[in-house]
């Protein structure tokens, strides 16, 4: 199997190579890999010693981020270096991480990766969550460099458990220690006979926790909400938009809202407030002193919502009727009621919190005009569902703390 996957891990780097010739986003993931040994070459030096984290995207950076803070204090000497599988990671991140390096990952080709070991001379590697690659793997364990993967949960129908997937059950034996946020991900680990496995939780949590030491404030929060109550819908889908489009319309009560839409693509945000019949703003339009009617603002930029959650009385949390859930942590660290979509299965945390009642899901567009009306009523109700997802987050939270515990042992 393992010659079998080398050989569609070549054809496929080679077809997307093509699809990069039409496709922007493709050809920023194909591109983006053609200055990685430029930008390692020039970076590192044969006495450099790196630590190397791997994230696929944005989400699984910042579950690692606690990790890496933390190396970099204990660990002042030695340089950090973070890639990434996907542009919508690296072209978020490339300016503004606390790494020292940071550069899209080659393709997980047998020769790519004996190449970037040989540059790299990583002294530990990190993995997060889903990021499995045989070729990496395998060198890696040829060299007995230590790696571990954090935050990961595995599921039974994943390759891993299949009788077809040896090669792959082979590069999970090439970690020093397996991470993960589930009882179940270490019992199918088991089953496979792969026993330095522990139940550490979320490092997504360690992250969420520090939020609340940052300043969140923002002046045009401050203008805009004043007294009222403040309803904020982040990274919405269109699916997601039309429930809340009509609820904002129909609604009588003095309420705020704030949206934040996953897509800000101009036409995008021009046709969502066009639906809207309250005074809209954008926020990229906002004057300096907001007019008093105003009762929603679009927001049409990256990099605020965290800080806009923290004025929330409400959140609602987009995905859940898409292509899945975002962050649910980011709101619920603020001690609000959460409402969610009806997809949010296979999120540990969104599992966790609607059954203790701190996430609310709805199916439709009823349900949600049903639970977002009794919120905005019930002071208490909004109070007591809070803090069940304050209670959570700081009794989840510590997984980077024992992370980092282990890693004194391997460096």
């Amino acid at each position: 199997m393992r010659s079998i996957y080398n050989i569609i891990v070549s054809i496929v780097w080679q077809f997307l190579k093509l699809i990069g010739l039409i496709n922007p986003k493709i050809s920023l993931f194909v591109k983006g890999r053609k200055n990685t040994f430029d930008i390692l070459n020039e970076h590192i030096s044969p006495n450099d010693k790196i630590i190397w984290i791997h994230a696929a995207s944005l989400g699984e950076y910042e579950q690692g981020l606690p990790v890496l803070e933390k190396l970099k204090k204990e660990y002042p000497d030695h340089k950090t270096l973070v890639t990434f599988f996907s542009p919508s990671g690296y072209e978020v991140k490339k300016n503004s991480s606390p790494a020292d390096i940071i550069t899209y990952l080659p393709f997980d080709v047998k020769k790519k990766a004996i190449r970037f070991l040989n540059t790299v001379q990583p002294k530990l590697v990190i993995f997060i969550k889903y990021e499995i690659w045989p070729n990496y793997l395998s060198e890696i364990g040829k060299r007995k460099i230590p790696a571990i993967l954090i935050s990961a949960r595995f599921k039974k129908d994943k390759i891993f458990f299949k009788s077809y997937g040896g090669f792959m059950r082979k590069a999970l034996s090439n970690f020093s220690f397996l991470y993960v946020q589930d009882y179940n991900s270490k019992r199918l680990l088991n089953s496979i006979h792969i026993d330095n496995v522990k139940i550490a939780g979320d490092t997504r949590l360690d992250r969420v926790s520090e939020i609340l030491e940052q300043d969140n404030s923002l002046p045009f929060m401050n203008q805009f909400c004043q007294d009222a109550l403040c309803f904020i819908a982040g990274s919405t889908w269109p699916e997601d938009e039309n429930i809340l489009v009509d609820y904002i319309n129909e609604s009588t009560s003095n309420v705020k809202y704030v949206i934040a839409p996953h897509n800000i693509k101009y036409d995008h945000i021009t046709s969502l407030k066009a639906s809207i019949n309250k005074n809209t703003l954008l926020y990229s339009e906002l004057p300096k002193n907001i007019p008093a009617e105003t009762q929603v603002i679009i927001v049409d930029t990256i990099g605020l919502l965290t800080k806009i959650y923290s004025y929330g009385d409400i959140a609602y949390v987009g995905g859940g009727f898409a292509t899945g859930l975002h962050n649910t942590l980011e709101p619920a660290v603020f001690g609000i009621p959460v409402i969610i979509g009806p997809r949010y299965k296979g999120f540990l945390e969104a599992e966790d919190l609607v059954q203790l009642g701190g996430l609310l899901s709805i199916s439709n567009k009823n349900e949600f005009f049903k639970i977002t009306d009794k919120l905005i009523a019930e002071d208490t109700m909004r109070e007591k569902i809070g803090k069940i997802n304050t209670k959570y987050i700081v009794d989840n939270k510590g997984a980077s703390i024992q992370i980092i515990e282990d890693i004194r042992t391997l460096l």
